[in-house]
């Protein structure tokens, strides 16, 4: 038996799907991408089990799109970017279809996790990892002493162990 919540997402998939189908198909040009987004935030709906009383659903509705898209167009750059970096690779070397789908997966949650950390621990790690800068010469960069940037690092770092390890 559906509950009351349950019941108010039908309602409000009903009554507004259309309509955010097509506010996503302006945005994106492509039906399909727009069907499988509007389809995601009534999921988003369904999962967050919070008590639903909207005096503006579209406005409540779009919002929730509008977070989707940026999600969209990031894994799409984040695609673009791999792709060419792949591009460049010889024959040999190219990974096939499942470890490209592998690798992307885990570069877009490597994403995400970046994008919930704090700009400057974000910033350290990415100046370590990608950089290869030393602790000493990452707090110059960031005029920080050089115990910001270990606990900066570990903050990281931990954070990146439970994204590998929360699945396993």
């Amino acid at each position: 038996m559906p509950s009351d919540q349950d019941s108010a997402i039908g309602l409000l998939y009903s009554g507004h799907h259309s309509w955010l189908h097509n506010w996503l198909n302006r945005r994106l040009g492509c039906r399909e991408s727009a069907a499988d987004l509007a389809q995601d935030v009534f999921v988003r709906l369904l999962r967050s089990r919070q008590p639903l009383s909207l005096h503006e659903p579209r406005a409540y509705l779009s919002s929730i799109a509008r977070g989707l898209l940026i999600d969209h167009y990031r894994r799409r750059a984040i695609e673009q970017a791999y792709l060419e970096s792949i591009a460049l690779l010889p024959p040999p070397e190219v990974p096939s279809e499942e470890e490209r789908r592998l690798i992307l997966d885990t570069l877009e949650r490597l994403d995400q996790l970046l994008d919930r950390l704090k700009p400057r621990v974000r910033q350290a790690f990415l100046l370590a990892q990608l950089d290869g800068l030393s602790c000493p010469q990452i707090a110059e960069r960031l005029s920080v002493s050089r115990a910001t940037v270990e606990r900066d690092l570990a903050k990281a770092l931990h954070a990146c162990y439970r994204l590998r390890y929360a699945d396993a």
